[in-house]
């Protein structure tokens, strides 16, 4: 998480930016920008970048490209959909990469970690979810709010971890010992956080959330 510049090689950071300008663009053209246009839905997508920005900037680490943070790409994913969860975590990573925690030449390899991984990961559990489970407030939260979010910083942890391998930076006898092993516990944190923060949603503000309906999850339950 959060690569700093010149840690990776120039060809990594170069075919990384290949394939983040046309992510962001197909996201930029599909979100659905129209949901914004309420000013309740507005304001929770706003101050969700501005938390998550102070969330990325509390991390821990001892050695570059090998910090730890909360993510928050589960709470994002299931709130407002893949495209506007991407463009809101980009945006995070911008903010975070002004307050130095990040690089701009690695802006794109982090994206994509950060931004690529977590929501694809959430996602994908969402949609295996709706088509393998039954459909109620418990599974929803549970599966989606906590499994899927811890998921996806596990994820997110391999991901990083993988990339810095290959690319030589770090052995994998290294990376197996001293930093994955964290991300089990960085997991757990990610899904009770994003689990208790889906549960107040859904019970308070179930309108802001795109992938919950009332009449599918609660409805003679």
């Amino acid at each position: 998480m959060n690569l700093p510049d010149g840690l990776l090689g120039g060809t990594w950071t170069i075919v990384a930016w290949v394939l983040f300008v046309p992510l962001a663009i197909l996201a930029l053209r599909r979100a659905p920008w129209r949901v914004l246009g309420d000013s309740g839905r507005l304001n929770f997508w706003l101050g969700l970048i501005v938390s998550l920005i102070l969330l990325w900037n509390m991390k821990a680490g001892v050695k570059p490209g090998l910090s730890l943070h909360l993510l928050g790409a589960g709470v994002m994913a299931l709130c407002f959909g893949w495209a506007l969860a991407f463009v809101g975590l980009c945006l995070v990573l911008a903010g975070a990469t002004l307050n130095g925690v990040a690089g701009w030449e690695a802006f794109a390899a982090n994206a994509l970690l950060m931004a690529g991984v977590g929501v694809a990961v959430s996602r994908l559990i969402h949609r295996a979810a709706e088509r393998f489970l039954p459909r109620h407030l418990f599974v929803y939260v549970f599966i989606n709010g906590f499994f899927g979010s811890a998921l996806a910083a596990v994820a997110v942890g391999l991901g990083a971890s993988l990339l810095l391998a290959l690319a030589g930076v770090y052995d994998v006898e290294y990376l197996t010992g001293e930093y994955l092993p964290y991300f089990l516990l960085l997991g757990f944190s990610e899904g009770w956080l994003s689990g208790m923060v889906m549960t107040l949603l859904v019970v308070y503000r179930p309108e802001w959330v795109s992938t919950f309906e009332d009449a599918r999850y609660l409805k003679n339950k």
